[in-house]
């Protein structure tokens, strides 16, 4: 990435002071404050290379190289650093066929993502498939609402993580989407579906109550909304009390900056989702007082 390029994606990145202009109340308090930045893609459809030049939707973008180089620049910039995925890794180019998605979580490892949701396009090769390639992934992948405790991929999908970034506690957790109409049952064979809304007041309590997580990340891949009563990131924003933040998927929706709606408690959840085929890279800037309990989050999309 050449120089100029470089400043002007960490710019973009608010890496310069515009959020703590924006933002002075929290974000110059002093020792208490705890920052976090998010990284995130969803529907990268083994995008492994660029799009043509003459790509009419997206020429010469995308690409893992690229998007390594931007990772990359992004942690010398920020200590604290959180690479997350909301699922469809697989599926879409030659590569796949071939490979069946080991280059996928190969080079995702080696770009150090911390985890990533189930996606349908997770099943194409059945669940036999997946276990042969999921020990190419050094992160988890997260599905609350999918039991594959009888199948082969038993212990080899989690519902939810903890981890600590910077001090700041962090719970994050997946939800998959409905099997019908998208998942052979030959594909997913005896994995149990379970109600989203149900399993993410579950989660997030368990979070929030007994790891007392600072922060509450689902890892989503239900969509952003729909025209039906389909559950989707709206519905989940709006039935959950814990969870901060949804990072999302499937429906390929371009978040630019993310949404912010309000929740059962009528508090903010901040939906981001980054588009497809890896074209761009959403980001997050979070921003945590420790001693009040508050957070805010500035958000923004960049091409890849």
């Amino acid at each position: 990435m050449g120089g100029m390029n470089r400043r002007h994606f960490l710019k973009t990145l608010g890496v310069a002071s515009a959020t703590a202009l924006a933002f002075p109340a929290l974000a110059l308090r002093g020792q208490g404050r705890k920052r976090l930045r998010i990284l995130h893609t969803n529907d990268t459809h083994s995008r492994l290379e660029p799009y043509p030049a003459d790509d009419p939707n997206y020429p010469g973008m995308g690409g893992y190289a690229r998007r390594a180089s931007m990772i990359r620049s992004a942690r010398e910039e920020n200590e604290n650093l959180l690479l997350l995925d909301a699922g469809d890794i697989f599926q879409g180019t030659p590569y796949y066929n071939l490979y069946n998605g080991e280059p996928e979580l190969r080079l995702m490892s080696k770009m150090g993502y911390d985890a990533a949701a189930f996606g349908n396009h997770e099943f194409d090769n059945g669940l036999d498939g997946f276990a042969e390639v999921r020990h190419h992934a050094t992160f988890p992948f997260l599905a609350a609402n999918y039991d594959f405790s009888q199948t082969v991929l038993d212990g080899k999908v989690d519902a939810y993580k903890v981890l600590n970034k910077g001090g700041l506690t962090i719970g994050i957790y997946g939800l998959g989407i409905e099997f019908e109409g998208l998942v052979s049952r030959s594909l997913y064979g005896d994995t149990k579906y379970l109600d989203p809304i149900e399993k993410a007041r579950e989660i997030e309590s368990l979070l929030h109550n007994q790891y007392r997580c600072q922060l509450i990340i689902c890892l989503s891949h239900l969509g952003y909304r729909y025209s039906d009563k389909k559950v989707s990131d709206r519905v989940i924003a709006s039935h959950t009390s814990h969870t901060d933040i949804i990072i999302g998927g499937h429906t390929h929706s371009l978040l630019d900056p993310a949404v912010q709606t309000e929740n059962q408690e009528g508090k903010l959840t901040t939906i981001g989702q980054a588009g497809y085929g890896g074209t761009y890279l959403g980001s997050m800037l979070v921003y945590y007082d420790e001693a009040e309990g508050e957070k805010f989050i500035e958000s923004n999309t960049t091409k890849i």
